[in-house]
């Protein structure tokens, strides 16, 4: 059973577990319980092995694709933290014998997984073992694993075979050639392979150590080289009440490392093997404090704390911070974030518009370096944007839909079953879902915003812009009729809308795309640089800001109706039929809806997959009253069913700002509860990154009342009832602020002194504040 409450001390609300072991839901504990550091991930799998485990180890930016039908994905590596134990000659299993006691926790806190078993066999042995293992946040490259293991009845005989396995699949497609296998010493293990494609080496090394008691026993281990497998395996005569202590090091190194750039194979091999010998000395315990010491200063700079009734409020939005940590590869520019980080198989590993919008503002407020990071991923990408672009008739760059190493398009053609021809479901997103061209503009502009870094712009971002502005002016068809320029043929954030004319998300985002490129243009106009005048030229800025402006002022926008207010999610929304979606509004599993409808029929209902309108409500707010976005709310909330992710922390933020902040409260409960929860298959491909920022979005922007319109800090706190207060730290224009509120006052400290002063609105009220210097305002009443 999943527990929130295994944490104890100065560790109450930093540890989540599990307290019995049940094989059929392994997946899920895999995902949640992940290791990693941006780097690399590893699932949470037991030492021991079963049919039901998904073993995986990733990489980040190593895609691979391993046949002509396939598309790039990122390749598991090979396995390192499978460990067979025999006790007295039988295999240690948990499916056999007996389990006395039995618990498993991640310590979000260090970031080390520990897993106790009191186990006793089917001939009435008992044993204690202790299994603990850490992905290091210090030495990006390395994993420690650590296996105590004491007879408790009677001695015994313990044999551990450890090594690397290089059988492993994604899902049964090998992306690995046949690898090169190494011992040395009867201690150290290298396996060294490329990928099949992108011909990226990968090395692996593992080194053992072995202790009775504390006292380290030298070893002859049985050798063992397979195809792709390499191991070593110990045997040990162990008296009752002796603890046999295993310890296994690994490092991995990749020929796309930054460091190991223009190195051959061999030299990556020789490197890093030199880096586990030298690793490998200092034993668990100090690498593991080495990685705990690099998390309590991470955590230093990035806690948030909330003070209320429901304790697991505070235990979600740490868990939601740790896994944006170990999501982000904060080492790497050329990298996005995966939709499924690295914790599982799920979305290939590819990038989406989670990345701008629900993932991004979490470090654009947190950690700017990394969201810097994440700017410069989309520039990096921005040929295999323009390659899209000009593949698909159109001018400027196009984002890919699914994004991997290059930016070109990779999304898979074909999916599930359609329940009503048996046939493989047509993709589309990767064709028609467009709007993640505006989607990057936007999180390039509202880095620029929260960050004020000039030079990222002068070098990148006003180009990404205007590029993604040209695509718009391109791709925008003239209706006569109308008399107005549209957008057809898309698909909305709605996934269950295909093929739609003037999707209102779309449109609104196209405009705003053009818009801003027009007000950069005008910009850079007053105050020409060389640079600019190189880009101006090159890109033929002159001829694009004339069309940007013809488009954008001609551009048709789906207006609110006079009757209702309701905006037109596109053209034929209104129109669609109407159905009783109780069933599927109170579903406990997503997309239940197409177990009774294919794509076609749903297509004809007024129901959404996920957020679409209110999505446009809350990234575009200036552009709409009050009056409209609770019309807006009234018709769409009950016909969304959120069997996206990404929609519940949307659907929260916009209750908070239309004052319904137990609606609010309830809506992040269950966005926590996606991955956090207790449905137990929810996480099985996967934790949902997209959702993980959104928990981070709907403390501070929606509960926390966080925004910056227009490029302004603004605060306009709504605490649910059960919170009594929150505190969080935000960086804001490169100065670190500390804000604490109350249902009464809130508090802004400013730590730091970049800017002389900070002119910000707390609760409808303009401030300023000098130098480090601390404000409380009065809530209800702007009073100082």
């Amino acid at each position: 059973m999943l527990r929130y409450d295994m944490g104890e001390g100065e560790l109450r609300n930093w540890v989540i577990g599990e307290d019995s072991f049940n094989v059929r839901y392994l997946a899920k504990y895999e995902a949640i319980m992940s290791l990693g550091n941006g780097y690399m991930g590893v699932r949470a799998c037991t030492e021991e092995s079963y049919p039901q485990e998904t073993r995986n180890c990733f990489v980040a930016g190593t895609f691979n694709r391993s046949g002509a039908s396939e598309v790039t994905e990122l390749p598991n590596i090979a396995d390192v933290t499978e460990l067979g134990i025999w006790l007295d000659g039988e295999g240690f299993h948990l499916e056999k014998g007996n389990i006395e006691e039995y618990s498993r926790t991640l310590n979000l806190q260090t970031a080390e997984l520990n897993r106790r078993v009191i186990w006793r066999n089917d001939r009435g042995n008992r044993f204690e073992m202790v299994f603990r293992r850490f992905v290091s946040l210090h030495n990006k490259h390395l994993l420690g694993m650590r296996a105590e293991l004491t007879p408790c009845t009677a001695a015994a005989e313990i044999s551990i075979r450890s090594g690397i396995n290089g059988q492993v699949t994604n899902s049964g497609a090998q992306h690995f050639a046949e690898g090169d296998k190494r011992i040395y010493d009867k201690k150290m293990i290298q396996y060294a392979a490329a990928t099949t494609e992108s011909n990226i080496h990968v090395v692996t090394h593992c080194h053992h150590r072995c202790l009775v008691d504390d006292a380290e026993v030298a070893a002859e281990p049985r050798l063992s080289i397979e195809r792709r497998k390499v191991s070593l395996e110990y045997t040990f005569q162990v008296e009752a009440g002796q603890t046999l202590v295993f310890e296994k090091i690994a490092n991995i190194h990749t020929s796309l490392d930054l460091e190991h750039r223009q190195q051959e194979a061999a030299k990556l091999c020789e490197v890093s093997l030199d880096e586990l010998r030298l690793e490998a000395t200092k034993g668990y315990g100090e690498l593991l404090q080495d990685s705990a010491k690099a998390w309590r200063e991470k955590w230093a700079a990035l806690d948030i704390k909330i003070k209320g009734m429901q304790e697991f409020d505070q235990l979600a939005i740490r868990f939601a911070q740790y896994h944006l940590v170990i999501m982000a590869p904060a080492h790497d520019n050329r990298f996005g974030i995966a939709a499924k980080g690295l914790t599982g198989e799920g979305y290939k590993g590819h990038s989406f518009w989670d990345t701008e919008i629900f993932i991004q503002p979490y470090f654009l407020f947190t950690d700017p370096g990394m969201a810097r990071n994440l700017v410069e991923y989309r520039y990096h990408t921005l040929d295999g944007a323009r390659r899209k672009a000009k593949e698909n008739g159109y001018r400027g760059a196009m984002y890919p839909w699914e994004s991997a190493l290059t930016g070109d398009e990779v999304t898979p053609e074909w999916g599930p079953v359609d329940v009503v021809t048996g046939t493989p479901t047509r993709i589309w997103t990767g064709l028609i879902e467009q709007h993640i061209t505006s989607d990057v503009a936007y999180g390039v502009w509202q880095y620029y915003l929260a960050t004020g870094d000039q030079l990222f712009m002068d070098t990148k971002g006003y180009e990404i812009i205007m590029e993604t502005a040209t695509f718009w002016a391109s791709r925008l068809t003239w209706n006569d009729a109308r008399k107005c320029f549209e957008i057809k043929d898309v698909i909305g954030p709605d996934e269950y809308k295909e093929h739609v004319d003037n999707n209102a998300y779309t449109n609104y985002m196209a405009h705003w795309n053009l818009q801003t490129a027009i007000a950069c243009y005008e910009k850079l106009q007053h105050a020409p640089s060389g640079m600019w005048i190189q880009l101006r030229n090159r890109l033929q800025l002159d001829k694009a800001y004339e069309e940007w402006q013809q488009k954008a002022e001609n551009i048709y926008l789906p207006r609110p109706r006079e009757t209702d207010l309701v905006i037109p999610q596109d053209d034929t929304y209104l129109g669609k039929k109407l159905i009783d979606l109780t069933k599927y509004r109170n579903q406990q599993e997503v997309a239940l809806i197409l177990e009774d409808y294919n794509m076609d029929q749903v297509n004809d209902i007024q129901v959404s997959k996920q957020a679409d309108v209110m999505v446009l409500l809350y990234l575009l707010e200036h552009y709409f009253s009050y009056e409209v976005k609770q019309a807006n709310w009234r018709y769409y909330e009950p016909k969304t069913l959120h069997d996206s992710s990404l929609s519940m922390a949307t659907h929260s933020i916009l209750a908070s700002d239309l004052g319904e902040p137990e609606l609010a409260y309830r809506l992040f409960g269950l966005a926590a509860g996606i991955d956090l929860g207790r449905n137990m298959k929810s996480s099985d491909q996967g934790i949902h990154t997209a959702s993980i920022g959104g928990i981070w979005k709907c403390v501070v922007f929606g509960f926390g009342g966080v925004r910056a319109p227009g490029g302004q800090l603004r605060i306009q706190p709504r605490l649910p009832e059960a919170w009594d207060s929150l505190s969080f730290p935000l960086y804001w224009q490169g100065d670190l602020l500390k804000i604490d509120i109350t249902h009464d006052a809130v508090q802004v400290a400013k730590l730091t002194d970049l800017n002389a002063s900070l002119r910000l609105s707390i609760d409808g009220q303009n401030y300023s504040l000098e130098s480090k210097e601390s404000i409380t305002v009065s809530l209800n009443t702007g009073k100082r």
